[in-house]
């Protein structure tokens, strides 16, 4: 006979999202069970391969609660400023320039953020997530889900059932939780490709990130921490890159071989870092932005990029995620340490409310600074190039930038 196993909550996918909602709800107290489709990345000796993510400060004390910010193995990197240019590739940025310092927003001096690098993350998941009392893990597990009114039932393939009151998907964009609700979901293409690799290079950047928009789309080069072992003997000055280019050409930069692939990051970046060159691997992703019209199901909720995707002009596609695990984490705790359902219709509404205003708000803010910084019209240009001046004098708008993109205003809450 099948054995049933009893939990409060079930994750579906053991990614960032899914894994770190997974260890916050256990480190609460909460029964979880998390599955994925995939092996667990075997981490115990992972090679540099040239990801990272961009942790908000407020997405910092998520990932303490949840107990894994201080078991990343690698040194996150501080992200101290902020610099916005605008100009044209191979040309020197325009003299109209926006700068952020992360003293001036009003936040006790704390970084605007943290480059970590995706390995070190899923280092730390790996290792966690065994040593928690009310956390299995089942992966890889192929599953049958069946939600109820009273309650969920998710047969493990070969292992056990388990009887849950509340499903999360975080299962990633092609979400077959969601599929199986039937959830609309909208989508929008950009025709670009988003190319993500690291960098090594001569002078050291202080912290410093750069989002130069090109017409083609944004170049940013963000501050990692030094690497060991990026390359042979260790890199002193490492810095992430996600640039973005139109599909047609990004496949043809994609190809190049290494000297002409650096060549092309220093046309776009300038000489500030000195000499570039590649560490680790070259990735790309196709983008598109999505809009899912509604969070929630019976005994149902979508979390990361199940429930959403914005371009990345902004970094801030997984910060949304994690933003989602705060809100359910929050609600969920609550209503299990009062003994309250936390699958009911009220709480996953509560879920909607809190979070479906604030990603719509981001995707909207980064679809339009794309189209905006998109376009090479010389009118268009100048005006942008006045705006992003006119933010650097503003005082008070400028800190409200600052605080939305560290996580910590009210919009992000």
């Amino acid at each position: 006979m099948t054995e049933t196993n009893e939990a409060d909550v079930c994750v579906m996918g053991a990614g960032p999202v899914g894994g770190t909602l997974a260890c916050r709800l256990a480190m609460a107290g909460v029964r979880t069970v998390v599955i994925d489709r995939a092996s667990l990345p075997p981490m115990e000796h992972p090679a540099f391969d040239g990801r990272a993510y961009a942790i908000a400060a407020g997405v910092r004390p998520l990932l303490q609660e949840a107990g894994l910010w201080d078991r990343l193995p690698q040194a996150p990197g501080p992200i101290l400023d902020i610099r916005v240019t605008d100009g044209r590739i191979g040309r020197p940025a325009s003299r109209l320039h926006l700068h952020f310092d992360h003293r001036e927003a009003g936040a006790e001096a704390a970084p605007f953020g943290w480059m970590v690098e995706a390995r070190s993350l899923r280092v730390a998941l790996n290792a966690l997530m065994p040593t928690l009392p009310t956390l299995r893990v089942f992966a890889p597990a192929e599953t049958a889900v069946e939600r109820r009114d009273d309650g969920v039932t998710v047969q493990v393939a070969g292992g056990p059932r388990i009887a849950c009151r509340l499903v999360v998907a975080a299962e990633g964009r092609r979400s077959p939780l969601r599929d199986q609700a039937r959830i609309p979901v909208t989508h929008l293409p950009y025709n670009q490709t988003g190319i993500v690799c690291a960098v090594a290079h001569d002078r050291p950047h202080h912290g410093v990130a750069l989002e130069h928009f090109l017409p083609a789309g944004p170049f940013a080069q963000l501050p990692m921490a030094a690497s060991p072992d990026a390359e042979a003997g260790g890199a002193a000055n490492v810095s992430a890159i996600v640039w973005t280019d139109r599909t047609e050409r990004a496949e043809k930069l994609i190809a190049l071989d290494e000297a002409r692939f650096n060549r092309e990051i220093a046309r776009r970046l300038g000489d500030h870092l000195g000499a570039v060159h590649v560490v680790g691997r070259r990735w790309h992703y196709p983008l598109s932005a999505m809009l899912v019209h509604r969070y929630v199901d019976t005994r149902l909720a979508l979390a990361g990029d199940a429930a959403h995707g914005i371009h990345p002009i902004a970094g801030q596609g997984l910060n949304l995620g994690f933003r989602d695990v705060i809100a359910l984490a929050d609600l969920v705790a609550e209503a299990v340490a009062a003994g309250d359902d936390p699958g009911s219709a009220a709480l996953l509404a509560r879920y909607q409310r809190r979070r479906r205003p604030d990603n719509i708000l981001m995707l909207a803010m980064t679809d339009g600074l794309d189209r905006l910084f998109s376009s090479d019209l010389r009118p268009l240009r100048l005006a942008r190039d006045l705006g992003i001046a006119a933010v650097d004098r503003a005082g008070p708008l400028k800190r409200l930038f600052m605080r939305q993109a560290m996580g910590i205003s009210r919009l992000a809450r």
